[in-house]
């Protein structure tokens, strides 16, 4: 057993649901604020709650049910989705926020697709627009790469040169074009939150070349090439971000447009699955 406290909590963690986990999965997919309805395209042949599983971190925030989904595709990719994720902004540190994308690395995948609910920092964008992201900005947070490193899951000094997969955002554009979705790219940044960034944020976000600004993802980005893994982003661009549009910013607002726009957004993901094989 290693001798850094972030892999003892992980062996323990894994070691409570070895026996639960019904195959091992080759994907890992994190589903977003609003962004559950791919889970009921799939066939869920197992469920393991978060609360089940010791030292791992339950979400708090509304419309994230708080538990691993494992399915295989039509196509027989066998996947496990994390259905609610947990954000630095609920009193978690880093280590536990990524804890759960490190997990599923020990599960076994290999790739991992991060969608999240954003504001749109690009004045092109409206929402229900869906954002591949090529890179991201991440240095108003904490790296979950503080503390000791742990050598089972990475190098102490990551590059992170080619965050998202280039062959990944490649199927992405072409299912895109014959599903007639018109899919946007751009860099997305991660902020603390939990408040919503005011005007002047904005317009220093927009400075800095982010196209979408958020509350997660980044972190987890960086966690997961840590240990290898490939990674593809998407944000759905769930309104204007603050002083590009009319009127206040909500989570109802958040999940209305992800609830509307899941459908799109469910195809795509699916249709990834079954084409990067």
């Amino acid at each position: 057993m290693s001798d850094t406290k972030v892999m003892k909590d992980l062996e323990q963690a894994f070691e409570a649901i070895r026996s639960k986990i019904p195959f091992t999965p080759k994907v890992g997919v994190i589903l977003g604020s609003g962004l559950g309805l791919l889970a009921d395209r799939l066939n869920i042949e197992a469920k393991i709650p978060y609360s089940e599983i010791p030292g791992f971190p339950v979400s708090t925030v509304s419309g994230h049910a708080g538990q691993f989904l494992f399915a295989h595709t039509e196509g027989g990719t066998p996947v496990v989705l994390m259905q609610g994720r947990v954000h630095y902004y609920e009193g978690y540190n880093m280590q536990q926020v990524v804890m759960p994308l490190r997990l599923m690395k020990m599960m076994g995948i290999e790739t991992v697709y991060l969608s999240n609910a954003a504001g749109g920092a690009n004045r092109s964008f409206v929402p229900g627009d869906l954002m591949i992201i090529t890179d991201h900005i991440a240095s108003f947070v904490p790296s979950p790469l503080n503390g000791p490193n742990s050598e089972e899951l990475g190098v102490r000094f990551p590059d992170m040169t080619a965050v998202y997969d280039q062959h990944l955002r490649k199927v992405a554009k072409e299912l895109a074009e014959e599903m007639n979705v018109n899919l946007k790219e751009g860099v997305y940044i991660q902020l603390p939150g939990p408040q919503y960034e005011t005007p002047a944020e904005i317009r220093m976000v927009m400075a800095l070349g982010a196209d979408a600004v958020g509350m997660s993802t980044a972190c987890e980005a960086i966690a997961a090439r840590h240990m290898g893994l490939r990674v593809f982003g998407i944000s759905l661009i769930t309104n204007l971000a603050s002083g590009l549009g009319n009127g206040t910013l909500s989570h109802e607002e958040v999940k209305e447009c992800a609830d509307r726009a899941g459908e799109v957004f469910s195809r795509l993901i699916l249709g990834m699955l079954e084409r990067d094989e």
